[in-house]
């Protein structure tokens, strides 16, 4: 399969995100969320009626969430720490989310299933699940070894019952792949 690659060097979120097809109202959850790189952007996307959650395993990052959540005024934005690894980890209903984006997490996951079986747990049928990750080629990232490859990615997501949509350019160093629950 091939995977088109962008010209713009690391991520930018607000260039990525228009492929995400995200509509005022939705329901989406930001694993392994950072410090928001992608979370404020889209809280500002679903608007006061939809809710993003936040989740990551580090508090340093989900403060730096609140705080820039707080600045801006974005009162849509939920933050949990949690264990994408583990069944139910992520704290959520099932069947409740429009649209999980995974971004430059599958690499530093062991257990890289029960992440992408938590997703599709806590999709809504016809829910989106989004993966940006670094090309293994890249000499930047994480170090050989560590990083993912779309294909594989592919393979995973399809062994745990997700449909390919379309891949997409997320950057010189990134893929990016959507799949529909």
């Amino acid at each position: 399969m091939q995977f088109p690659k962008g010209t713009g060097g690391f991520l930018n979120p607000g260039k990525i995100i228009k492929e995400f097809e995200i509509k005022e109202g939705m329901n989406i959850v930001d694993f392994g969320c950072g410090h928001g790189y992608f979370t404020i952007p889209i809280a500002k996307l679903i608007g006061k009626e939809g809710k993003i959650w936040a989740l990551d395993v580090l508090p340093s990052a989900l403060e730096a969430i609140n705080s820039k959540a707080k600045i801006g005024k974005l009162d849509n934005i939920i933050t949990q720490r949690c264990n994408l690894e583990v069944s139910g980890g992520s704290k959520l209903e099932s069947d409740s989310q429009n649209l999980v984006l995974a971004a430059n997490l599958l690499f530093e996951c062991e257990n890289k299933k029960s992440v992408l079986k938590e997703a599709k747990r806590i999709l809504k049928p016809k829910g989106k699940l989004i993966i940006i990750d670094w090309f293994p080629e890249s000499s930047f990232g994480p170090k050989q070894g560590y990083k993912i490859s779309p294909d594989e990615t592919v393979k995973l997501a399809k062994e745990e019952g997700f449909k390919l949509e379309k891949s997409f350019a997320a950057g010189q160093h990134h893929w990016g792949i959507m799949f529909v629950k």
